[in-house]
Order: structure tokens, then sequence, then C-alpha cells
């Protein structure tokens, strides 16, 4: 199915889009993907999977979206 085929496409491009984004900024999520448990509705409606990371990416990620707010606790 074409309509199908398309969703799990464009999902599929925004998380290499995402992965490439975070890796200019230094982070890197193993686990980040499309969630195999929407691709598989009718029709399917992906969600991306950040996944788990550890604390220092985590840390990356609050540096990355808050520059300069490093020591804000």
């Amino acid at each position: 199915m074409k309509t199908t085929t398309g969703a799990i496409d464009i999902a599929q491009e925004e998380v290499a889009e995402l992965r490439e984004a975070l890796a200019r900024a230094g982070i890197r999520l193993p686990s980040l993907g499309p969630d195999v448990v929407t691709l598989a509705a009718d029709p399917p409606r992906p969600l991306v999977a950040l996944g788990r990371c550890t604390v220092e990416t985590a840390r990356l990620h609050a540096a990355a979206v808050l520059p300069g707010e490093e020591n804000r606790s």
C-alpha cells in the first residue's frame, strides 16, 4: 500500500535527519529510530523513539537545547 510505505519512508527519513543533526551537536542516541509498534498501525502513524541515553548524553541534550545554561540548577 502506497500510503503505508510513504508514512514509513517519511519516518525513516526524519529519523536520519534527526540523527545527523544530533551528531553535529555531538550527541549520539544508539536507540534512536522509528517506533515499531506505531508502524504496525493501519494506517501507520509513526512516532520516533528517542530511546535511552547515558547521563552524559542527557547533559549534552540540555546543553544543546539551552546553550550557555549548563549550570542552571
